[in-house]
């Protein structure tokens, strides 16, 4: 391809103190450095480019911007030997989407040592599918296992079950052989659950906020993708020596708890990072999504979209109503 090829973008701009995506015509030379240019094919809808498309400084500094903080396709050039034009890859976290041109458009240029390369057997809309999101999950369930859990130990909590993190924890779990109990707000939502594999669906009344600073412990270790008040409530219910992987913040970033669940029931509290993790751990967890770990029932049930479909799925991230994955197919 010549150096200054057109391609098309969803791009943030904005304009009289609001944020408006739509899509626009760039040229790639009019991307960042970077070793690698990437022809994107897919790329999967997240919370964080919702809040990129909405303005928020905290996940994009400056804008006209183009957000997409997952992307996989083809490499078109290459300034390292390990990833020659033609090859697939995966890329997702670090910069990408964030202050770097994501994902929403049809070309990316990024670091070499962002790119992984394609799983055998996955291709751009498969691995797409899992995203950042199901990729975050596998991350939360490896850690639960390295920490010792076990089916036999008892059930599983996973709040913000509905949401594109849960959803997966949910089935892979349940493919491990753990009784899973689904944490969601989303009543409407309980079908789908149990057919991922959730032994149990509860509301969120399940995390209602209480005074004491521990309960009767209900859950053997636990998966948490919305922080807050409700991974407050969870960590008092946990089973001495259990633990809870937590990723997520949409209840909010502060943890208004006591020492209480640690020092008393032995909790352990796992902080789990998907974004600057070094790459050998994501292709690790790449590989096991692609093999032993596939969420065959996430696969079958995710729902792609084109471009200018963007604006109404993102908000949707914001309002708490979306659920399950959403693809992005830039040839839709």
């Amino acid at each position: 391809m010549t150096a200054n090829t057109e391609y098309k973008a969803w791009r943030v701009e904005e304009q009289d103190g609001a944020y408006v995506g739509r899509e626009q015509t760039l040229n790639t030379a009019d991307l960042p450095d970077g070793e690698v240019l990437i022809r994107v094919s897919h790329s999967s809808l997240n919370y964080k480019d919702a809040l990129s498309a909405s303005g928020n400084k905290g996940v994009t500094r400056s804008y006209p911007h183009t957000p997409g903080v997952d992307a996989a396709g083809e490499v078109v050039e290459s300034a390292v030997a390990n990833f020659t034009p033609g090859s697939q890859v995966i890329v997702t976290g670090f910069d990408l989407g964030m202050n770097t041109d994501g994902g929403f458009g049809e070309f990316i240029r990024v670091p070499a040592t962002w790119c992984v390369p394609m799983p055998a057997g996955w291709n751009a809309r498969t691995a797409m599918i899992y995203g950042t999101a199901g990729l975050t999950a596998g991350l939360c369930v490896q850690k639960l296992l390295t920490m010792g859990a076990a089916p036999e130990q008892g059930p599983v909590a996973v709040s913000g079950a509905s949401g594109a993190v849960g959803s997966v924890a949910v089935e892979l779990l349940a493919k491990l052989g753990f009784e899973v109990v689904a944490i969601s707000g989303k009543a409407e939502h309980e079908a789908e659950l149990k057919r991922l594999g959730a032994n149990n669906v509860v509301g969120r009344d399940a995390l209602a906020e209480s005074k004491k600073p521990l309960v009767k412990p209900v859950f053997a270790n636990a998966v948490d993708t919305v922080g807050g008040n409700p991974l407050a409530e969870l960590l008092k219910q946990i089973q001495p020596g259990g633990s809870v992987a937590c990723c997520g913040l949409v209840a909010g970033p502060q943890l208004p708890t006591t020492v209480l669940p640690f020092i008393l029931r032995g909790v352990n509290l796992l902080g789990v990072d998907s974004v600057e993790i070094p790459l050998a751990d994501k292709r690790q967890v790449w590989g096991k999504l692609s093999q032993d770990w596939a969420c065959k029932a996430t696969e079958a049930s995710a729902r792609d979209i084109g471009r200018g479909e963007l604006d109404s799925a993102l908000k949707a991230f914001l309002e708490g109503a979306s659920a399950g994955k959403i693809v992005l197919d830039h040839q839709r």
